[in-house]
């Protein structure tokens, strides 16, 4: 199974449109095709980004969805990273993904260091079906 950090804005895509590109990175996730990696900087912050009123979107949903990648997922600690981001709320996503030689699924690679392994939704499909 391959280990993906998901930036957040797949996850607000995803939810927002249930057909697409970062909703085929969701359904991987639940039906057991990737397996999230994530550290508590990050789930407060898909949650604190999914429930925002403006996005109207189901909180039971939500709630289900987080509980899951927190179930199934794989939880870490990693060390900081000595390097600066154009926005630092987007170190975590990288740090996180460096920890445990994850792909990094974004849809801003401009925020992040230029690297293999930090992918846009549709170059991480293609990687995976070619």
């Amino acid at each position: 199974m391959m280990l993906a950090v998901i930036d957040t804005n797949i996850l607000v895509s995803a939810f927002w449109l249930k057909i697409g590109s970062p909703a085929k990175i969701l359904d991987l996730v639940l039906t057991g095709g990737l397996k999230p990696c994530f550290d508590s900087r990050i789930l407060l912050e898909y949650k604190a980004v999914l429930t925002r009123p403006r996005f109207r979107f189901s909180i039971v949903e939500v709630n289900a969805v987080l509980q899951y990648i927190e179930t199934v997922g794989l939880s870490v600690v990693p060390p900081p990273l000595g390097i600066s981001f154009p926005d630092e709320s987007d170190r975590k996503f990288y740090e996180v993904a460096k920890f445990c030689g994850a792909k990094l699924i974004t849809g801003n690679q401009k925020h992040f260091p230029q690297a293999p392994d930090v992918l846009t939704v549709v170059d991480f499909l293609a990687t995976l079906y070619g």
